[in-house]
């Protein structure tokens, strides 16, 4: 289990650099504890200007960092040989698979990311608090980023991410279409598209805080 340290509160009032912010209130600051955590990553969706948006049921979960533990492409039919099964011990999903900038194909994050308070930041200037709300009766999630913090002030640029998904059937999505030149992917670029797939890219986000209250694994 991490380390368990409360995040000094006056990080989240202060240190979101370029915005127009106020400082946390006394009563905020009595009402939300927040505790470190080792990284974790958060695939997001949303429009990247946006502030707030629904469909955070969409979002998921790394909480370790699934590129160490990818697959390069040029080893795909090792992965093939093997059953999908990565030297990292997690199952490939011919029908759903994932790769970063570097050409690792990745495992899949955890779905959904838990309602609750996140603290988030891209590695860059902004450091702030994301809020996951229930779902509603349609099971429409919503988030919202304090201090007007846009999705894009909170992802890390260099690490791009996309999922693919069969675009006419099964068996018509394989890394094996996936062109290897393109990679290295540059910082804030769109991921390769590849032949016979649907692709979606999803902002990635360092979460290195969580409410103390949260109901989530992700401060284990």
């Amino acid at each position: 289990m991490t380390f368990k340290r409360y995040l000094p509160f006056f990080l989240l009032g202060w240190m979101v650099v370029g915005l127009a912010i106020q400082p946390a209130s006394a009563t905020d600051e009595q009402e939300t504890r927040f505790l470190r955590v080792d990284t974790q990553y958060i695939a997001a969706l949303g429009d990247p200007e946006a502030n707030s948006g629904s469909g955070a049921q969409n979002w998921g979960l790394w909480t370790i960092d699934p590129g160490p533990r990818g697959v390069w492409l040029r080893n795909y039919e090792a992965l093939e040989a093997a059953g999908g099964v990565a030297p990292a011990n997690w199952n490939f999903d011919r029908e759903d698979w994932w790769l970063e900038e570097n050409g690792l194909i990745m495992e899949a994050p955890q779905f959904p990311l838990a309602p609750g308070k996140y603290v988030v930041t891209g590695n860059r200037k902004v450091m702030t608090v994301l809020t996951v709300h229930e779902p509603d009766a349609n099971g429409d999630s919503r988030w919202e980023l304090d201090h007007g913090a846009s999705l894009h002030d909170v992802t890390h640029l260099r690490c791009r991410s996309a999922r693919y998904t069969p675009a006419s059937g099964e068996g018509s999505c394989s890394p094996k279409n996936a062109p290897q030149d393109a990679f290295r992917v540059a910082p804030g670029a769109d991921m390769p598209p590849v032949a016979g797939c649907v692709k979606q890219d999803y902002h990635v986000l360092f979460l290195i805080g969580v409410a103390e209250d949260n109901k989530t694994a992700a401060i284990d």
